[in-house]
């Protein structure tokens, strides 16, 4: 009786057993090919901190059929590069990952299982495809009726307001785009599909959701090199991001005299960060006078910061592009003082500050930096 019960509860217990001896030193990825044509190989990428590598690649079975084994010392994306195609999963060791597709399915479909995670990166693909493919037939209805256009009179004319028709939709639809990811990335926290959608937006339109969202996953992932240096990224420059105080600074100014930020105390100042060897600065510069004309009555000032070495072509891009505020520089390019503390990575750069010494607005251009002054000095000061 007793070697009865012995055999019953080991063919309950076999099955349970047999399930549970995944290999947790290595990740399994299988699947099929359907109508595969003329393809032969698949490729197994990975991303990393510095990029993405490809780590092993595999000849397709007659049946269309493929396998791949690889450790993940963390949970981190990789992708399958299917002929023209890419297809993206989240794995970690122990997973044991199904895939498959149909590369006559123009629509790119698969399935995926063995992965919670990459079930949320499918979905995040999904959304991504759905404002690409909004933005692919914009594009295209704008080439269509560019084409026609350069064909009769006053082409260059016409061009121009194609341009303003189409420019506002394409940016529209980005915009769209971005709320959507903001919005997947809030109700994903946990996942670390919601990382690799971060990494999809506008890095200085979103600064600041970047960072508090860097804040919210902090102490999640710390295996993973490639979210501890977005978020070790992020918290540095925290302190520089809207609604923080602007840290000072003293610096030379172009008539030789020292320059020091907190000489604003009390008033708005315009942060300008920007060099004469720089195109898209010069580019700027014109609605930057532009603006300057219509509110330095109101209170603004602006301080233009120069990364320029040669002093005498910082001079003469002052002087003819007639930038007629205060001008100081280090003259040390991006390693000056002042351009670390501020974290400058890239130019134009610019900060706007309150009389109270607190960041209200950073990195406006164009269009964006007349808006912002227009409602900011439209209010009682």
């Amino acid at each position: 009786m007793k070697r009865n019960t012995v055999y019953y509860v080991t063919i309950i217990l076999l099955p349970l057993f047999l399930f549970s001896c995944k290999n947790k030193d290595a990740f399994t990825v299988s699947g099929t090919i359907s109508n595969p044509g003329s393809l032969k190989k698949i490729t197994l990428i990975a991303e990393t901190a510095n990029g993405i590598t490809v780590v092993d690649s595999t000849n397709l079975s007659d049946q269309g059929k493929f396998a791949f084994k690889r450790n993940a010392p963390y949970p981190n994306l990789y992708r399958l590069r299917v002929g023209g195609s890419i297809f993206d999963f989240i794995a970690k060791n122990g997973d044991e990952i199904e895939f498959n597709t149909n590369l006559t399915d123009k629509t790119r479909s698969y399935t995926i299982t063995g992965s919670d995670e990459s079930e949320k990166i499918k979905d995040f693909n999904k959304l991504s495809n759905q404002y690409g493919d909004i933005n692919t037939k914009i594009s295209d209805e704008y080439m269509n009726k560019a084409q026609s256009i350069r064909r009769g009179k006053d082409s260059i004319k016409k061009s121009d307001s194609l341009v303003n028709v189409y420019l506002p939709i394409l940016k529209k639809n980005f915009n769209d785009y971005s709320l959507a990811v903001l919005k997947f990335m809030n109700d994903n926290v946990n996942s670390l599909a919601s990382f690799y959608a971060a990494s999809s937006l506008d890095s200085v339109k979103y600064e600041s959701q970047l960072v508090a969202y860097a804040d919210t996953i902090k102490d999640k992932f710390k295996d993973n090199p490639a979210v501890q240096q977005f978020v070790q990224g992020k918290m540095a420059i925290k302190p520089l991001t809207v609604g923080h105080k602007a840290p000072d600074f003293t610096t030379g100014g172009i008539d030789g005299k020292p320059v020091k930020l907190s000489d604003y105390k009390g008033k708005y100042v315009l942060l300008d960060f920007w060099a004469s060897w720089c195109g898209p600065c010069r580019q700027e510069n014109p609605n930057v006078v532009k603006q300057y004309a219509i509110y330095k009555q109101l209170g603004l000032n602006i301080l233009g910061i120069s990364l320029d070495v040669d002093k005498g072509a910082w001079e003469q891009a002052v002087d003819h592009d007639k930038l007629t505020w205060a001008h100081a520089s280090d003259l040390k390019n991006w390693e000056g003082p002042t351009e670390k503390l501020y974290h400058i990575v890239s130019i134009p750069s610019n900060f706007i500050i309150n009389p109270e010494g607190v960041i209200v607005a950073k990195n406006v251009t164009g269009t964006d930096l007349e808006e912002f002054l227009k409602k900011t000095f439209s209010k009682p000061q």
